[in-house]
């Protein structure tokens, strides 16, 4: 059988449970998911920085690491072209681009730092999304927004602030808004004395950073929080409660990272949560194995739960990223696997007839919602994934990867 006589078959089956599988890929379609660029060169950056530091790292050294600006766009275009549908690029600061013989620190950046990336995203139809970098730097040694020395503390504020007004030109330039997400590395390796300090100078940091004047239809600021990271093991300024309270008091987005919570604790709880309190909220989808280690995601059932929230509570309310780096694998790769899972738990959601098994649900009909749930298990998502990679004109299956191995030997391994 063909793909679209699949396709077919598919959709019948479907249809019998009242589920429409052509509006759930107009749906899919609609549903951008922002590609982080720091997958493609292991976190490392464009502006000196030449490690990681800030409580995360890279494992790993498998051939082909973008060594510059052209590199690392060149193999995100590659990857994008191999998943269907518009998306965007998700940025860190450190990823300035600047002409032979400038450089600026963090405090001193400027649009103009960013202008080829923008070059990159219009080419492509695409929007931008931005994080300023608050880790690899000699001022984040020991801490940031929280730290107790005001020259270093100045330095950071002033940082974010310079990544709002390009977060503004990203999003006048694109044409759509710029989520602009902040993560410090901020904490303690042991039992610390005093919890409450850090914490109000990192409050007082944010009141100043969101005192200056800006668009906030154009920018979306958001806070990311955590649970440890290598270093900061026993406290992280920029917890979950810090983080969600101030938020909500100051009207700006909390964003979930799902690798930042205990292992115990599962992200797609917590959406609906949020939702009824957060006009939107900004998502990291990750795949902690044990902890925070930031895998490549997967099409697991984490991801999945993940996905059904957002569409149960509305995709246009949710502000979708990744974030994984793995460097033990091909890179582009890692990029396709986790875009492409992303939208397959995606429409692993939309092919469900969720009104009648929250129906079931109300009515506590539980014996039949659960057969429900699981024989959908198994219906034909695969048919239908497949028909919508083909009619965005990207290969189906895992019939792309062949387009990976070629670019990995005729572009990857000539990087010396």
């Amino acid at each position: 059988m063909t793909i679209n006589e699949r396709y077919e078959a598919a959709r019948e089956a479907y249809k019998a449970v009242g589920v429409n599988t052509d509006e759930a890929l107009e749906a899919l379609k609609r549903i951008p998911i922002s590609m982080h660029c720091w997958q493609g060169d292991d976190v490392i950056g464009f502006d000196g920085a030449g490690g990681l530091s800030g409580g995360i790292q890279t494992t790993g050294n498998y051939p082909g690491r973008a060594r510059n600006p052209q590199e690392l766009m060149n193999d995100m275009g590659k990857a994008l072209s191999l998943i269907p549908g518009k998306h965007r690029i998700n940025l860190h600061a450190s990823y300035a681009i600047f002409e032979e013989g400038e450089w600026a620190d963090r405090d001193q950046l400027e649009p103009k730092h960013f202008a080829k990336w923008v070059e990159f995203a219009k080419e492509r139809g695409i929007g931008i999304d931005f994080n300023p970098t608050l880790f690899s730097h000699p001022k984040a040694e020991n801490a940031t927004l929280s730290s107790e020395d005001e020259e270093i503390r100045s330095f950071w504020i002033r940082h974010v602030q310079a990544c709002i007004r390009i977060s503004e030109y990203f999003a006048g330039e694109q044409g759509t808004p710029c989520t602009m997400n902040i993560w410090i590395p901020d904490g303690f390796k042991d039992v610390p004395a005093d919890r409450t300090s850090p914490r109000a100078r990192l409050k007082d940091s944010l009141d100043q950073i969101l005192s200056m004047d800006y668009d906030k239809t154009k920018v979306y600021v958001a806070v990311e929080s955590k649970v440890f990271g290598i270093g900061m093991e026993s406290c992280t300024v920029g917890s979950h409660e810090f983080y969600m309270n101030y938020a909500s008091k100051n009207d700006i987005l909390c964003l979930l990272d799902s690798g930042h919570y205990h292992p115990t604790e599962v992200v797609s709880d917590k959406i609906s949560s949020m939702l009824l309190f957060f006009d939107k909220v900004a998502l990291h989808v990750t795949r902690p194995v044990r902890w925070d280690s930031d895998h490549v995601v997967l099409f697991d059932d984490e991801t999945k739960e993940i996905a059904k929230e957002i569409i149960r509570g509305g995709a246009d309310r949710i502000l979708l990223a990744l974030d994984f780096f793995d460097a033990s694998i091909n890179r582009l790769s890692a990029w396709i696997v986790g875009m492409r899972n992303m939208q397959k738990a995606l429409l692993n959601a939309l092919l469900l007839p969720n009104e009648t098994l929250a129906r079931l649900q109300e009515e506590r009909e539980f014996t039949e919602q659960m057969m429900l749930q699981e024989e959908l298990k198994l219906y034909p998502v695969g048919d239908v994934w497949n028909y919508f990679c083909e009619i965005n004109g990207v290969p189906a299956k895992e019939d792309w990867f062949e387009e990976v191995r070629s670019y990995e030997k005729e572009v990857l391994l000539n990087r010396k």
